[in-house]
């Protein structure tokens, strides 16, 4: 149980051909992120017995399934997501939408999507969303634009895999990883005969702006599509960096399972565990710290000014002028972090956002006492937006969500404002009961 108990430019290119003009190699894949290749392929057969039983039962997926496909299933259960939904919502159109499309950071990237990846008879449909999975281009092939459109796949309509289900651009958004899902891995049934392939794109911050996603038949299966869309991404980012007005500052990401990355103008950088606690505990405490200070935020145990020293020490090495030589120990240039992105949307009740922002609990490895109380601060913070919202779809998020998954008054929430008879108000008195008889 949980702690709360619970259009612009038109260009041409066919096939691989223009990929070397793209200046970033397509890196590695990792395990359980690429289909197998033809000749290894999972029977199409066996994924759908293994969907079916999943969707019906519960059942365990098998070895059929990939991993990162069948934690997304996980997920769409959990949240109650319907298999059978003919199309998603459209959250947004008509003047809004035109707004919000020339206002976002990736109106700019639309000419170099439809410059590499739009091609009449390319055999998919290109689409750009935001960072809530929402769909704010789509252009491609016009033999399957009307197909698609029939399916929901339409600019205005929101992607995420909370709203649809397991999708490669809904599950690339939630994992923050490149992914094709390929025909009966999707979630929804109405899906299955179609492939896609989509990877986040990022600023020179490191921050998520959206995903690029290309879907259709079999051309969208090949492993070439993915590689095309990585190296599309990789050309967007490139073309933000070089256009950007100002000098890009630093920025580290404290959120989430992948929590503990620095983004500098040189680069982005892993950090230690320890390493991360200093720099966020240090933009806490924009005065600075002294050593003594420090020592007990870091640890419960007595922690020596020696062995603080020596880690600043190595940290000054790693992030050079970003950390003052001075003491008391303290930042000598801004530093952003994602807990800020947070609650900025916070600050300007802008809910949906902060839950797009919150990719999950702030350094979760971390056993520090100041980063275990800022975890829980920033968690409560969220958690209470959400449910005071009196919005489903925003208390329904929390739910969906990891820390939310075990939540009795969320789910209390959700039940009380939930329309009658909906299927986030039938979700939310099924989650109760199970969790009443955990209690039990």
């Amino acid at each position: 149980m949980s702690r709360h108990a619970h259009p612009a430019e038109a260009g041409a290119l066919k096939g691989p051909a223009r990929v070397g003009t793209v200046p970033a190699p397509v890196p590695a894949a990792r395990p359980g992120d690429w289909p197998a290749t033809e000749a290894g392929q999972r029977p199409t057969a066996l994924v759908r017995a293994a969907h079916e039983r999943f969707v019906t039962s519960g059942g365990d997926p098998g070895r059929q399934v990939r991993p990162i496909v069948a934690d997304s299933w996980r997920r769409s259960r959990r949240v109650g997501v319907d298999p059978e939904l003919p199309t998603p919502p459209v959250d947004i159109g008509g003047s809004d939408l035109a707004e919000l499309r020339s206002s976002h950071p990736l109106s700019g990237a639309v000419p170099i999507v439809r410059r590499l990846l739009v091609e009449p008879q390319a055999g998919w449909v290109a689409a750009l969303s935001d960072e809530a999975g929402r769909l704010l281009w789509v252009d491609g092939d016009h033999d399957l634009r009307r197909p698609l459109d029939d399916v929901g796949f339409v600019e205005g309509a929101a992607w995420r895999e909370d709203a649809v289900g397991t999708n490669a651009l809904g599950t690339a958004l939630a994992t923050r990883r490149p992914l094709q899902v390929m025909g009966t891995e999707h979630w929804a049934r109405v899906v299955h005969p179609w492939n896609c392939a989509a990877v986040p794109v990022h600023d020179p911050q490191g921050r998520m702006l959206g995903v690029l996603d290309v879907t259709g038949r079999d051309d969208a299966a090949s492993w070439m599509a993915l590689a095309l869309v990585r190296a599309t991404v990789a050309a967007i980012e490139a073309n933000l960096t070089s256009t950007s007005a100002t000098a890009p500052g630093a920025r580290l990401a404290v959120l989430g399972a992948h929590g503990g990355t620095l983004h500098l103008p040189t680069g982005r950088r892993r950090l230690t565990c320890r390493h991360a606690e200093i720099l966020l505990l240090l933009a806490e405490h924009p005065a600075g710290l002294r050593g003594d200070e420090l020592a007990v935020l870091l640890s419960e145990s007595e922690l020596s000014e020696v062995t603080v020293r020596a880690e600043i020490s190595r940290l000054r090495r790693l992030v050079g002028p970003l950390l003052s030589e001075s003491r008391p120990y303290r930042l000598a240039a801004p530093l952003e972090t994602d807990v800020d992105v947070v609650r900025g949307s916070l600050a300007v009740g802008d809910v949906g956002g902060a839950l797009s922002a919150y990719a999950g609990s702030v350094l979760p490895r971390s056993a520090a006492p100041g980063i275990a109380r800022l975890r829980a601060t920033v968690q409560d913070e969220v958690r209470a937006a959400a449910l005071a919202s009196g919005d489903p779809d925003l208390v329904a998020r929390w739910t969906a969500s990891d820390q939310g998954a075990d939540d009795w008054q969320a789910w209390q929430t959700l039940a009380r404002v939930a329309a009658i008879g909906s299927a986030a108000h039938l979700r939310a008195h099924t989650r109760l009961a199970q969790l009443d008889r955990a209690l039990r």
